[in-house]
């Protein structure tokens, strides 16, 4: 499973979310638009915060999991590539951390 990636979960959030079956939870959360799928991607953050805080290594991992996918269904909802997401991660390294965060505030 070390080859699994989040582009690998992308595609299969996006066959299932399309899928519209039945037994699906993401055709279901997807059908149920941005604003299902956006609350659940909170839950899942406070959730995954909770376990940080807890120094819940378990939980902490079970959470980032749902975090990760909430995130993933959130994106194919809202139809922005994760490619976008990971480019602009990319072009932020380009600069110091504390560099990029202080142009964001000017623009």
């Amino acid at each position: 499973m070390a080859d699994f990636s989040l582009d690998d979960l992308e595609r299969i959030v996006a066959a299932r979310a399309r899928s519209g079956a039945a037994d699906s939870w993401t055709a279901r959360l997807y059908s149920q638009g941005i604003e299902k799928a956006a609350q659940k991607l909170g839950e899942e953050a406070v959730e995954t915060v909770i376990a940080a805080v807890k120094g819940d290594t378990k939980g902490l991992v079970s959470e980032s999991a749902d975090l990760l996918y909430h995130w993933l269904v959130v994106l194919a909802v809202a139809d922005v590539p994760l490619a976008d997401v990971l480019a602009e991660l990319e072009r932020r390294t380009a600069q110091s951390g504390l560099a990029e965060k202080a142009s964001r505030s000017q623009g």
